[in-house]
């Protein structure tokens, strides 16, 4: 585990300097790798996917445990240092993708096998990654992830506040919130200008998928907020799915001019099945 000092002066040797366009902050607290692994229950037996695992910090923590990892990251500098320090040590459980996580949510997992996720996300790609990743037929049993502060609160917003979106909707429609842990700026190297949020969710036991139309539908509606939920169905759906959606709305104490913000994640998951 390096500190700061010793981070940039590991970053000097290998020639590496921070990309703030990759999100490059390297985690230099011990604590936070220790507290990662154990929200996660991570064990021997388990496979876990880590993303953006940059200069292997949490990934030899993950990799000591006895676990078998699959990680992906995009910079190639990055790459060549993995593959010398981890991959010569632990080759057989350490799979490095060099690719984009967004297009690679899950690294090279192979298809259909159980997995946990573990991983400091970088934050210009926290939200399109997890869209990504509720998009996977297989979805991790448990999910940690160290993102800012910002990220972290629009997976988690509460209905009637503006943070609330469609990726709200999708997460919280198949994970359940165990832990969120405050992360100070001062565990990573450069620093970042807010604060983190390490944060634990757990696959629920039967979660709710929405599907591709709804999907859609829910980001053409939540990209006009101040409209009311009545006029965006009308101008989206065909009239007979708007009235029933209208309908639905109006029995469970919601009036067609509630904003799409104002709707219950539940009450989303019944527009989608019609019930």
């Amino acid at each position: 585990m390096l500190n700061p000092s010793q981070t940039r002066q590991f970053l000097r040797d290998l020639k590496l300097r921070p990309k703030k366009s990759l999100g490059q902050n390297f985690l230099v607290d011990s604590n936070i790798v220790r507290k990662s692994l154990a929200m996660a229950e991570v064990g021997a037996s388990d496979t876990v996917v880590e993303i953006g695992p940059g200069l292997g910090t949490l990934t030899q923590g993950i990799l000591e445990s006895g676990a078998e990892l699959f990680a992906v990251e995009y910079d190639g500098r990055l790459c060549a240092h993995l593959e010398k320090s981890l991959g010569q040590t632990y080759g057989e459980r350490f799979h490095l993708l060099r690719g984009d996580a967004v297009a690679f949510p899950v690294a090279e997992k192979p298809e259909g096998r159980d997995y946990k996720v573990v991983a400091n996300l970088p934050y210009a790609i926290s939200t399109p990654w997890m869209d990504a990743l509720l998009g996977q037929m297989v979805l991790p049993s448990r999910l940690v992830v160290l993102l800012q502060r910002e990220a972290a609160e629009r997976f988690l917003a509460p209905v009637g506040t503006k943070a609330l979106g469609p990726i709200a909707l999708l997460l919280q429609s198949a994970y359940d919130k165990v832990e969120a842990h405050p992360v100070s700026s001062h565990c990573f190297f450069p620093e970042p200008a807010v604060d983190s949020i390490l944060l634990s969710l757990s696959l629920k036991p039967e979660p709710f998928r929405f599907s591709r139309g709804t999907k859609l539908l829910l980001r053409r509606l939540f990209t006009q907020r101040r409209k009311q939920l009545g006029h965006l169905m009308a101008q989206y759906l065909p009239p007979a799915l708007a009235t029933t959606w209208s309908d639905l709305l109006r029995r469970n104490g919601h009036s067609p001019m509630a904003r799409p913000e104002e709707i219950p994640v539940e009450l989303w998951q019944r527009l989608e099945s019609g019930q």
